[in-house]
C-alpha cells in the first residue's frame, strides 16, 4: 500500500489544498449546531429577534462559506485522483511492456487487464474518497464530540459511550473484508480469462457447435463471482445497521436524559437540540465511516494485487557491462555449449548447443514438436537468457549488448501470428514506425504480398480486421513477414511462417529473401524450404543431432531421411 503513496508524491500541494478547505467545512459544520442552540436559547427563548437576525445571519454565511469551499476541495480532490488514476495507470503499463517473457508467465493477459482497469479504478476512486470523505469523517465524529461537550458535558457522555465499541468493530470489518475483496478480484480475472478466450476463439466455438459448453463455462465462472462478491457484500452490508443501532440508542439516551435534564434545570432546549445534532452527525458519519471501510478493503485488496506488478523484478535487462556503441552490423550468429531451460522449470529445453551462421546465410530448423525450434531462435534477441554457454553476434556476446541496439535489428515473425486493427499499410509500418511508403511496399514486394495487397478495395489502405480476420491464413503470414522485413533487418527470425504458403510462393519468397543482406534462421517442417538453405539444423529433445546441407543430411542422417520420406516417399530419398 506504501507503493501508491510514492505517486501521490507531485501532487501533495492540491491534496493539501483539498485537505485544507476540508478542515474549513468541517469547522463551520461544527459550528452550525452551536449557533443553533444559541438562536434558540437567546433569541427565540427570550423572544429577541436581534439576537436570532444575528446568530441567523451568521448561520447563512457560514452554510455560504461551506458551500463554495466544498465545491474547491472536491474540484481539488478530483484532479488529484484522476491524475493519480493516469500516472499509476500509465506506469504500470510501462511495467508490463518492460517484462520478459518469464514474467509474463507469471501473469495472465485476463489479471493484466483487470489490474489496468479496475484495481486501478478502485484506487482512483479511494483517493479521492480519501480527500473529501475518508479523513472528514473521523475528524467530524471527534469534532462532534468536543463541541458536545463544550455544549453540555453530561448529556455528552452518552454520545461517546458507543464509540470505543464502533471503532473496534470497523477495524474487524476492515481486516475481514480485505481477504473477502481480495478474492473477489482474483475471481474477476478468471471471469475475464473465460470472456476473453472465448470471443478470441468465437469462430472455433462455432464450428465445433459448442456454444451451450462456453455458456455453461462462463456461468460457472460468473456464479463464483458472484458468490464470492455475496459473501463479501454480506459482511460489509450489516455494518451500516449495526452502527445505526447503536448510535439511535446514544440519540435515544441524549433525548431521556435531556428530558431529566431539563426539568432539573440542568440543560437547555437548545442544548439538548444541540446535542442530538450533533448525535445525528455522528450518525451520519459513522455511518460514512462503514461505507469507507468497505471501500478502503478493496482499495487495499487491490493495492496489493497492483504492487505485484510495479515490484516484480525484471529478469531480463542490460547488464552494468552492456556497451551501447555496440552494434549488431553484420549478422554473424554463433552458439558455444548453450544450455538453457525456462524459469521455474528443472528440464533442459536445449542441451550443448553448438553452431555458427555467417552473414547473409539462410540457416534452417527442423525438428519434433518440443525439440527447441522455438527456444533456440528466441534467445538471439535476448527474449529469454541462456543459463551456461555463450550467444555471439559479430563476435561478442549477446548480453554485451543493449536490449535495444540489438533488436532493432532483428526481424521476428513468431508462429502465432498478430495483426492490429488498422490499415495494411499501418501494420507493416510497425515494423518501422518511419517507413516511407516507399519501403512499405517494397518490403510488401520482398514478402510476396504487394500484387495481392494491390487487389484489395482499398489496395493499401485497406482495413485489417482485428487478428487479420478479413485475410487468408497465407496472406497473414506474408503482411507479418513484410512487417519484419521493413526495418531492413540484419538477422531475420522466422518460426514456422511459411507453413500456409503453397510452394510457388514459398519458393519466390525464399529467393527473395537471398536478394537483402541478412542473415535468416527459418524453423520449418518442410523440406522445400530446407533444399536451398546454406545449413540445416536438425534438434530432438533440444539436442543438436546433425548439422549440414540438404545433400549431406539425406545421405548421413536417418532421421532427415525419414522426414524427407514422409514427404517425397521412398523412391523420392533413393533420387536425393
Amino acid at each position: 500500500m506504501l507503493t501508491m503513496f510514492t505517486f501521490l508524491k507531485k501532487y501533495r500541494l492540491a491534496a493539501c489544498v483539498a485537505l485544507l478547505l476540508m478542515l474549513v467545512e468541517l469547522m463551520v459544520e461544527l459550528l452550525q449546531p452551536f449557533i443553533i442552540s444559541k438562536i434558540i436559547d437567546d433569541g427565540i427563548g427570550k423572544d429577541n429577534l436581534t439576537v436570532v437576525l444575528q446568530w441567523g445571519a451568521f448561520l447563512i454565511g457560514c452554510s455560504i462559506i461551506a458551500f463554495v469551499v466544498g465545491i474547491l476541495s472536491s474540484f481539488y480532490a478530483s484532479h488529484v485522483s484522476q491524475s493519480f488514476g493516469f500516472d499509476l495507470r500509465e506506469r504500470l503499463y510501462e511495467k508490463v511492456q518492460s517484462f520478459s517473457f518469464a514474467n509474463f508467465n507469471r501473469f495472465p493477459e485476463s489479471s493484466l487487464i483487470t489490474r489496468l482497469t479496475n484495481d486501478v479504478s478502485q484506487l482512483q476512486n479511494t483517493v479521492f474518497m480519501g480527500l473529501r470523505i475518508m479523513l472528514r469523517a473521523p475528524l467530524l465524529v471527534i469534532g462532534s464530540i468536543v463541541m458536545a461537550f463544550v455544549v453540555q458535558p453530561k448529556l455528552a457522555i452518552w454520545l461517546v459511550a458507543v464509540i470505543p465499541f464502533l471503532g473496534v468493530f470497523l477495524l474487524w470489518v476492515l481486516k475481514n473484508g480485505e481477504k473477502l475483496f481480495r478474492s473477489v478480484q482474483q475471481q474477476l480475472d478468471q471471469v475475464n480469462s473465460v470472456m476473453q478466450q472465448n470471443l478470441i476463439g468465437m469462430r472455433i466455438v462455432r464450428v465445433f457447435v459448442r456454444m451451450r459448453h462456453e455458456a455453461s463455462r462462463f456461468a460457472r465462472s460468473s456464479e463464483q463471482l458472484m458468490d464470492r462478491t455475496v459473501a463479501a457484500l454480506r459482511l460489509t452490508e450489516v455494518t451500516m445497521p449495526i452502527v445505526l443501532l447503536f448510535m439511535n440508542a446514544s440519540v435515544m439516551a441524549v433525548l431521556w436524559f435531556g428530558r431529566i435534564e431539563l426539568d432539573t434545570n440542568g440543560a437547555t432546549v437548545g442544548e439538548v437540540i444541540a446535542i442530538v445534532n450533533y448525535a445525528t452527525r455522528t450518525t451520519a458519519a459513522l455511518s460514512i465511516m462503514s461505507m469507507i471501510v468497505v471501500n478502503f478493503s478493496r482499495a487495499r485488496a487491490s493495492a496489493q494485487r497492483i504492487e505485484e506488478v510495479v515490484l516484480t523484478a525484471i529478469d531480463l535487462t542490460d547488464t552494468l557491462e552492456s556497451d551501447e556503441g555496440v552494434k549488431l552490423r553484420e549478422g554473424y550468429v554463433s552458439f558455444k555449449n548453450v544450455s538453457f531451460q525456462y524459469p521455474d522449470s528443472d528440464q533442459h529445453v536445449l542441451q550443448h548447443i553448438s553452431f555458427s551462421a555467417k552473414p547473409g546465410e539462410t540457416i534452417a530448423i527442423m525438428g519434433a514438436t518440443g525439440s527447441g525450434k522455438t527456444s533456440l531462435i528466441q534467445l538471439i534477441p535476448r527474449l529469454y537468457d541462456v543459463q551456461s554457454g555463450e550467444i555471439g553476434v559479430d563476435g561478442k556476446d549477446n548480453r554485451l549488448m543493449k536490449l535495444e541496439q540489438l533488436r532493432k535489428q532483428i526481424g521476428y515473425v513468431p508462429q502465432e501470428i498478430m495483426l492490429f486493427t488498422g490499415t495494411v499499410e499501418e501494420n507493416i509500418r510497425w515494423g518501422k514506425e518511419n517507413a516511407t511508403l516507399e519501403e512499405i511496399m517494397e518490403a510488401a514486394k520482398l514478402a510476396q504480398i504487394h500484387d495481392t495487397i494491390m487487389k484489395l478495395p482499398e489496395q493499401y489502405d485497406t482495413i485489417v480486421g482485428q487478428k487479420g480476420v478479413n485475410l487468408s491464413g497465407g496472406q497473414k503470414q506474408r503482411l507479418t513477414i513484410a512487417r519484419a522485413l521493413v526495418r531492413k533487418p540484419v538477422i531475420l527470425l522466422l518460426d514456422d511462417s511459411t507453413s500456409a504458403l503453397d510452394v510457388k510462393t514459398e519458393s519466390a519468397l525464399l529467393q527473395a529473401l537471398k536478394q537483402i543482406k541478412c542473415t535468416t534462421f527459418l524453423i520449418t517442417q518442410k523440406i522445400s524450404s530446407t533444399v536451398s538453405a546454406d545449413s540445416i539444423l536438425l534438434l530432438d529433445e533440444g539436442q543438436l543431432l546433425a548439422q549440414g546441407k540438404h545433400e549431406q543430411l539425406i545421405r548421413q542422417s536417418a532421421l532427415y531421411q525419414k522426414i524427407y520420406e514422409s514427404q517425397f516417399g521412398k523412391e523420392g530419398v533413393s533420387r536425393a
